[in-house]
């Protein structure tokens, strides 16, 4: 029988897809890793599987143990999923901009999901990233993983992600783009493929709002404002970055993470996160640098996620931004009886 032990077991191996309905408009082969292909819907069953591991080797992580995060939903629900197939109680702070759709899953799972408020600062009392901090202290038998300080974020990448896209693309990977978030998956991507190969460019995906880019360009670290993208972005400088292995990073706005992201879904069949839409989007502000050259994207999760926020042509509308119409696949006489 080909069965798998657990849900861990699913994790990892996910499929990697050329973008190609584009292509008369990028200079550059178009590669997207899929990882919301993983069981928990994103790149971040990744992490947690690895933290997993690691607390189980080294005998911190017991039945006994209580799992507290700090998370924008994805390290929240892969933990969740994993907590739940140990047995293990799980709360998760989770900032309030995120959609009704990470809440709702963590929950399912019977997470106790405590929601914080977006607009204070990460040093605030009321930020989910001090609220964790506070549970974690309060809880008997907690453990704080603190993936965007933690150095096992890039580790678990390092690992798994890393060596599968070198082995799916045969070493035939020129660049390789990445939202930045916690920063584990392409400090630990980046820092294997150009061990495999230097000349390999580590491309980050900020969010115009989110503090790295300015960092990155110019040392100083800029007001952080909220934006609407999820998942990526932070408004401090957390310790999980390896600006080392990054050769640039560029700048996306909401509107042209979420345009990209609809493409996405409506050209090529993809059901991806408004994030999958900055790093792609990111991509093609790079693509003229690597013409006629394999570009590896990274999606991180699934469209499932926000099908109340910027997959809904009315949210869109509400909160400004532009939906284009989409031709019909009725026959127009068709269409005007249904209309009738």
């Amino acid at each position: 029988m080909q069965a798998l032990e657990s849900i861990m077991d699913a994790i990892g191996n996910t499929p990697l897809v050329r973008i190609a309905k584009r292509e008369n408009q990028c200079p550059a082969r178009l590669f997207a890793k899929l990882d919301f292909m993983n069981p928990g819907g994103s790149v971040k069953d990744r992490l947690v599987k690895y933290l997993f591991s690691r607390m189980e080797q080294d005998g911190s992580l017991t039945q006994r143990s209580v799992l507290v995060e700090n998370s924008s939903g994805n390290t929240g629900a892969a933990m969740s999923m994993m907590a739940a197939a140990r047995g293990l109680r799980c709360v998760i702070t989770i900032p309030d901009k995120m959609s009704r759709e990470k809440i709702s899953r963590m929950r399912a799972f019977g997470t106790e999901v405590v929601v914080a408020p977006t607009a204070v600062d990460a040093s605030d009392p009321r930020s989910y990233y001090s609220v964790a901090r506070t549970l974690a202290e309060q809880i008997p038998n907690a453990i704080y993983p603190d993936q965007y300080n933690n150095p096992l974020n890039a580790m678990a990448h390092y690992e798994s992600t890393g060596p599968e896209i070198w082995e799916q693309t045969e070493g035939a990977i020129d660049a390789f783009v990445c939202g930045l978030g916690t920063g584990g998956t392409i400090s630990g991507v980046g820092r294997f493929l150009k061990e495999r190969n230097p000349a390999v460019q580590i491309i980050g995906v900020d969010p115009i709002g989110s503090v790295f880019y300015d960092y990155f360009h110019h040392k100083r670290l800029p007001e952080p404002h909220v934006y609407q993208v999820e998942g990526i972005g932070e408004d401090y400088l957390v310790k999980a970055v390896d600006f080392s292995v990054i050769d640039d990073i560029v700048q996306v706005n909401d509107a042209e993470s979420f345009a990209a992201a609809r493409r996405l879904v409506r050209e090529e069949g993809i059901l991806c996160g408004g994030s999958s839409g900055s790093a792609v989007c990111g991509a093609f502000k790079v693509a003229s640098r690597f013409a006629g050259k394999n570009v590896v994207v990274l999606l991180p999760d699934s469209g499932n996620m926000y099908l109340s926020k910027f997959l809904d042509d009315e949210w869109m509308i509400d909160h400004g931004h532009e939906v284009k119409a989409m031709p019909s696949a009725l026959p127009a006489d068709l269409c005007e009886e249904r209309a009738a």
